[in-house]
């Protein structure tokens, strides 16, 4: 089989009422779709709820867009894909996969509070 013979599709959990899947049909892409079965496995454990709970967030409310789930979700799968420095994490702050998997009901950014931070696929 080569590469050209892959076809279908994966279904993953959704986000709200929007569906992830993978697919060979290009569109909006990403190098780092094995992030997706890290979340599933995450998920399934809770593990990101879990490690949030361990911190104390005094932020105010009414000025935070990323919860401290989504926070932990991103350092900590950014570091499982080889993503060790904080820079690293500027750049996958454009790649929809990464939005996903730290959680974001909204992965295009069309729905931010802020007119001027909607654009691509935000991660926190």
């Amino acid at each position: 089989m080569s590469a050209n013979d892959i076809s279908g599709q994966f279904q993953f959990q959704g986000m709200g009422k929007r569906r992830v899947e993978a697919a060979f049909d290009a569109g909006r892409t990403t190098s780092d779709g094995g992030v997706l079965a890290l979340r599933e496995l995450a998920a399934r454990s809770r593990l990101f709820a879990t490690f949030a709970a361990c911190f104390a967030d005094h932020r105010n409310a009414d000025l935070i867009e990323h919860t401290v789930e989504e926070l932990v979700a991103q350092r900590v799968l950014g570091n499982a894909c080889g993503y060790e420095d904080l820079n690293d994490h500027d750049t996958l702050r454009d790649d929809p996969a990464f939005a996903v998997e730290a959680g974001k009901k909204d992965p295009t950014g069309e729905e931010r509070k802020r007119k001027r931070d909607r654009s691509p696929a935000k991660a926190p």
